[in-house]
């Protein structure tokens, strides 16, 4: 398994393109420099009425399949 952590800023506007299914996947670069791409729908749980803001891990395990999100702040 392995794990990366990255800062996510998006406002409740932009996320809502994710909702409504124009855009399907996020991408973010990691604290060490990985660009990680990853469903939006994984990060749902995280919105608030002003969109999504903090400091997250992402876990993946084989051949980098998705595990879980957990946000730090």
């Amino acid at each position: 398994m392995t794990e990366f952590e990255f800062n996510l800023h998006l406002s409740a506007e932009d996320y809502l393109q994710y909702y409504e299914g124009t855009a399907n996947s996020i991408q973010v670069r990691s604290t060490c420099g990985k660009t990680i791409q990853f469903p939006a729908e994984k990060m749902r749980n995280f919105v608030l009425r002003d969109g999504i803001h903090g400091t997250f891990i992402i876990q993946l395990g084989n051949k980098n399949k998705f595990i879980s999100i957990r946000r730090l702040t």
